[in-house]
């Protein structure tokens, strides 16, 4: 029996070409800023292709909501449930980050 899978197969997945997936953080401290609401937005604008999920704690508390963005790796916090609309115009559809939502750990801002 041959393999016909090298791999060098799994290097051609590329974060633009990867489905997307939504996850947002529904334990205690997210959901007591709103991020039930936040899940609901989300969910109540669906885009072809991206996935929404509730996802548990992601480890970043007290600065939610906690929004994660895979396979992009690029996180958003204190999002609020009127600025989901711009994160889906901007980011999931247009591809640009929407700079002012990054979350600061993970995206520092650079000083000029």
């Amino acid at each position: 029996m041959t393999n016909t899978t090298q791999p060098s197969d799994f290097a051609k997945i590329d974060r633009d070409s990867a489905p997307k997936c939504v996850r947002v953080c529904q334990n205690r401290t997210c959901k007591k800023q709103g991020a039930v609401k936040v899940l609901a937005a989300f969910t109540a604008l669906p885009i072809p292709g991206v996935t929404v999920t509730a996802s548990s704690c992601l480890g970043q508390c007290g600065n939610g909501p906690m929004v994660l963005i895979l396979p992009d790796m690029v996180w958003y916090s204190g999002v609020q449930p009127d600025e989901v609309s711009l994160l889906i115009e901007n980011h999931l559809l247009g591809g640009q980050r929407v700079k002012q939502m990054l979350y600061y750990r993970f995206h520092p801002q650079k000083s000029s």
